[in-house]
């Protein structure tokens, strides 16, 4: 099941209060789109428990880094402390860029060339599980608009909850409120957020977003179409087209 809920409705929820007593699990991974789906379920839903599954990617200890950052900067008591799952990938991988390191899509490869293959299908998996230990009948996740990716189509969000929820005896559903907007409608409708503190990099430098991976040109490009000043650091900064 997907939603849309626009500003009005972000806004009505958090200044009426009028929230959800439905527990909801977040998939965050540090990036722009999650964490600042987290803050936004907050303020629809009175109990937000994010979840982080650690694949063994190249990125995640530089992500999981900012990520801690960006939770404790918040104001938001509705969202629990940060579960992390592992779910080891790199015996499936092997020799995928997201482990080596090598040919890493650059700043100007296209968006198919960062697929993870079974990427939503297995985080899904292990936090439907977690969510039926939990009593928590809804995960949300930051999937936009324009998403190429077939685990990521309505389809196949629609028929995974309806079998996991068979397989763990209880209804689930997944939430994609950010599914019409794009990363520049999320950082526009998100600008009062620590977004600088959010992480988006394939390919970190040290603790910095590299600036040159396919991601940072995403996330560059995306601050600059919604006017949003970008005071993220990054390691190198190649001329935006």
């Amino acid at each position: 099941m997907t939603f849309r809920l626009d500003e009005a409705e972000f806004a009505k929820a958090s200044k009426t209060g009028n929230r959800s007593s439905e527990r909801i699990c977040v998939l965050v991974s540090g990036g722009l789109d999650s964490c600042a789906l987290a803050v936004k379920m907050a303020e629809s839903f009175e109990e937000v428990y994010p979840v982080y599954i650690e694949e063994g990617l190249l990125w995640e200890s530089i992500e999981l880094h900012w990520l801690g950052k960006f939770l404790a900067r918040l104001d938001c008591p509705g969202i629990l402390p940060l579960k992390q799952i592992a779910l080891p990938i790199r015996d499936l991988y092997n020799a995928h860029w997201s482990t080596t390191g090598e040919h890493i899509p650059d700043f100007h490869s296209s968006d198919h060339e960062v697929y993870l293959p079974g990427r939503n299908l297995l985080l899904l998996a292990k936090t439907a599980v977690y969510c039926a230990l939990n009593q928590i009948s809804i995960i949300a996740m930051g999937l936009l608009k324009g998403n190429p990716f077939s685990d990521s189509t309505p389809a196949f969000l629609k028929y995974f909850a309806e079998t996991a929820g068979i397989a763990l005896g209880q209804s689930l559903r997944i939430l994609t409120p950010f599914s019409e907007y794009s990363k520049s409608e999320v950082i526009a409708l998100s600008r009062d957020l620590p977004l600088h503190l959010s992480f988006s990099c394939i390919h970190p430098v040290g603790l910095l977003h590299c600036g040159v991976c396919n991601k940072c040109a995403e996330r560059r490009r995306s601050f600059k179409v919604a006017e949003v000043e970008d005071i993220t650091e990054y390691s190198a900064l190649p001329r935006l087209e």
